[in-house]
């Protein structure tokens, strides 16, 4: 049983255009003639690190990460013009197409099990399998429980701080309130909910750890960030409610492996085992003493298990894994 994360390995940079403003950020490592395995980060607003690599052996898998449309170093940063489910479903088949991958495993963590979900029921000849962590589904119950009613008991100290700066009367909608303030209010506004925003989401996803995370200090970059979070909230996601469970039947019939923390407080339990009772022959494991963050220790080694069994599973060759 593998422990802890591979080594780092080296990637090669390229620039996705679309027909639209935006250009994707895409770096490939690992071995051209692997298995092919897509990286899908989470958020929305968040971005692709180095340390993503790391969850599979480089020597048995063609890693591709991207940062999706606004996010890290994709351009225009935080712009969410053109910027929906949809779009971010048809920039992974693009990537796919880039490459000249016929299949390819699909890694996904919270918002990136959702979009992977999605893409798989759009693309089902495209997926090879499915590593899936912390599920998040986009449904009204799972938004609700984050940024309306449902962690705010758990973390009541937290939560003050969370709506305290908003008005009585808007309370019952914070994701509304607080995207009007992020992309309405003046910069100073913007700053401050960011800020708060943020650091709701910290203490939520860090509860489980140790040291926690100390408040990041809000700045442009953060801005940019929770935009494109409350962007996507508000619009639900860009999908129907209950889409994917509504829409299991798509899915490809292939290995699908999730991962969930008992302790996960940012998604709920319930909708991994929600999806894992809906897919035939899948695998949920429910980890201990374990939170929302791929970071987590039994994160890590379940992942990197996981993706270690995948690669018996799958038995790519190199005439196989690109057309």
């Amino acid at each position: 049983m593998t422990t802890g994360l591979y080594p780092r390995s080296t990637s090669i940079s390229t620039v996705i255009n679309t027909e639209s403003v935006h250009q994707i950020y895409v770096e490939a490592s690992g071995n051209p003639q692997g298995i092919p395995v897509v990286f899908l980060h989470g958020g929305p607003g968040s971005s692709c690190n180095q340390n993503h690599r790391r969850y599979f052996n480089q020597e048995h898998y063609y890693i591709i990460a991207f940062d999706q449309r606004g996010c890290g170093l994709s351009t225009p940063k935080g712009e969410l013009s053109d910027n929906t489910t949809q779009d971010l479903i048809h920039d992974i088949e693009a990537i796919r197409q880039h490459f000249n991958i016929t299949q390819w495993l699909i890694f996904g963590g919270s918002w990136g099990a959702c979009l992977g979900l999605l893409y798989a029921q759009a693309f089902p000849h495209r997926v090879s399998g499915m590593i899936l962590r912390g599920c998040f589904l986009g449904r009204e119950q799972d938004l609700f429980w984050f940024a309306q009613q449902g962690a705010s008991a758990l973390f009541p100290d937290a939560w003050q701080a969370f709506i305290q700066d908003i008005p009585e009367a808007e309370q019952a909608d914070l994701v509304k309130a607080f995207y009007q303030r992020l992309h309405h209010g003046d910069h100073t506004s913007q700053l401050k909910y960011a800020g708060i925003w943020s650091d709701w989401s910290s203490k939520v996803a860090t509860h489980n750890l140790s040291s926690g995370a100390s408040a990041r200090v809000p700045d442009d970059a953060l801005i940019l960030k929770v935009r494109i979070e409350t962007h996507y909230a508000l619009h639900r996601y860009f999908i129907d409610e209950n889409q994917i469970l509504n829409n299991i039947d798509k899915l490809p019939k292939v290995p699908v492996t999730i991962i969930h923390g008992e302790l996960d407080r940012t998604c709920l339990l319930s909708a991994s085992q929600q999806l894992s009772a809906s897919i035939a022959n899948s695998e949920l494991i429910e980890l201990a003493n374990t939170g929302h963050l791929i970071e987590e220790k039994n994160m890590i080694d379940a992942l990197v298990n996981s993706t270690d069994r995948y690669v018996e599973m799958l038995q790519y060759t190199a005439e196989t894994a690109t057309k």
